[in-house]
């Protein structure tokens, strides 16, 4: 069976200290490109499997975009979103949707509740349901139905990896990673998730971060759009006052989020960093990509511990803060 790197291919990336005790350790690997795109640091093994989740989609949004979906600014970010679902980020799904004649019903992803506490509870006091426009990745099979429907393919059955769309989607995902797809599982949202290295995403993520929308390529042209997309409205990505929406927002860096501990970032100057933590929690995830890429000279320490104080990392104890999560020995 493939697996993920094991316990003895990682390293110390993050720990979590409560009154000045180190509680708990998160272990993981990462790996660092310089602007021009060639490896400065390793950290672990960043060349074994593993599945980015989430941190795959603005590959997949660059797949549906090249594939005829319609879309720009805020439609446009909400592709690679795993967003809040609050109402805002619903009313736009729903514009992408209705751009392409279809409605919620042609989501195949799950219905969930909004991530967003403060939505959920209103629709809970309004008992609301659990719908598929709601759920983090509606954003996402949004954008592959609009492919759908501009290319002529069935929007019946898109999830299927031999979908044309999903076909598609692999051809792009190599080819922006240089590497072969060397497996495809299911995603919590039902779309296939491929399993590639942290270099090979870390490659991916560089070519999309850096590219130029006035590229004669036109892979190229929708990258850039995408990202300049995505920093120009950081609430669809994610939601306010959550990991990536704050990263974009402070840093001006391009930040994705993927379930099982998964982040990419790309710094303005386009140095990259992609962590996979081995555990599979994700608080960490953030500040140890900020902290990396500050340690290659791509953010500054400042802005980096501005972020720390933004994002959720303080340890309670007895409502009061007593202890930090904060980068391990092995940054």
């Amino acid at each position: 069976m493939l697996e993920t790197l094991t316990v003895a291919d990682a390293v110390e990336l993050a720990v979590v200290e409560r009154s000045g005790f180190v509680e708990s350790r998160h272990a993981g690997a990462a790996i660092v490109l310089s602007p021009d795109g060639e490896v400065v640091r390793r950290l672990g093994n960043p060349d074994a499997l593993f599945l980015p989740r989430s941190s795959l989609k603005p590959l997949q949004a660059v797949a549906c975009i090249t594939a005829g979906a319609d879309l720009e600014g805020t439609q446009l970010a909400l592709a690679t979103a795993s967003h809040a679902g609050t109402d805002r980020h619903a009313d736009v799904v729903r514009d992408v949707l209705a751009g392409g004649g279809l409605t919620e019903d042609a989501l195949a992803c799950p219905p969930a509740w909004p991530g967003d506490t403060a939505t959920r509870d209103e629709l809970v006091r309004e008992h609301g349901q659990q719908t598929r426009i709601r759920m983090n990745c509606s954003g996402k099979h949004a954008a592959m139905l609009r492919a759908c429907v501009a290319t002529g393919w069935p929007t019946e059955g898109y999830l299927a990896p031999t979908h044309p769309l999903q076909v598609h989607i692999r051809e792009v995902v190599e080819r922006l990673t240089g590497e072969k797809i060397a497996h495809s599982s299911v995603d919590g949202c039902g779309a296939p998730v491929h399993a590639i290295t942290l270099t090979g995403l870390a490659r991916g993520i560089h070519r999309i971060g850096t590219a130029s929308e006035r590229s004669p390529f036109a892979l190229h042209r929708v990258a850039g759009a995408l990202v300049r997309a995505v920093k120009e409205n950081p609430w669809t990505i994610d939601g306010p006052g959550r990991p990536d929406t704050i990263a974009i927002e402070k840093l001006g860096v391009f930040a994705k989020g993927g379930a099982e501990g998964v982040m990419v970032m790309v710094a303005p100057n386009g140095a990259t960093v992609a962590v996979k933590m081995l555990d599979g929690a994700g608080r960490a995830a953030t500040i140890v990509a900020a902290t990396l890429l500050a340690r290659a000279g791509a953010l500054s320490d400042a802005d980096v511990a501005a972020l720390a104080e933004e994002l959720p990392l303080a340890v309670l104890g007895g409502g009061s803060d007593v202890g930090m999560i904060r980068p391990g020995a092995g940054i």
